[in-house]
């Protein structure tokens, strides 16, 4: 499977990209979710909701088709730290915490979450996400509290 089988619709900066991609997820529109990755069976995904991972394009795709037929309404994705990056000739990466305005059944809240992309530039000369994590931490973990002195 070559990296430009699903190009992204336009070659810009990876926060730009990252940015669009926010957008699609808001506007629901699978095509262009789709398009932003790498459409191969090793890209990678950490999910934020009740599945830990899912790999490869095929079942990322199916996972955000699915997530486009849902009542789950995304009305806003804002950085709230960051986002940071780091650009190369053909990787980068974007990471920071975003909130997240959501909607389901007619009911409005926020989430917040950590959020890194790992973005390959195509054939095409677009970045691609060959790797996205999202997620929150655990109020406790270990059960000693946050370990961090004041």
């Amino acid at each position: 499977m070559t990296t430009d089988l699903y190009p992204a619709t336009a070659s810009v900066a990876p926060l730009q990209a990252i940015n669009a991609f926010y957008q699609s997820i808001i506007d629901k529109n699978v095509a262009d979710i789709c398009g932003n990755y790498v459409p191969s069976e090793q890209t990678y995904v950490v999910l934020e909701g009740p599945r830990y991972t899912t790999l490869g394009y095929t079942k990322i795709a199916k996972g955000w088709a699915d997530f486009c037929g849902s009542a789950l309404l995304l009305k806003k994705i804002e950085w709230i730290e960051g986002p940071f990056e780091e650009i190369t000739t053909d990787m980068a990466w974007v990471a920071g915490q975003i909130a997240m305005t959501v909607e389901v059944s007619q009911k409005e809240f926020s989430v917040q979450f950590r959020a890194t992309f790992v973005l390959r530039k195509n054939d095409a000369g677009a970045w691609q996400i060959k790797h996205e994590h999202v997620s929150a931490p655990l109020p406790d973990p270990y059960g000693i509290g946050d370990w961090l002195k004041k």
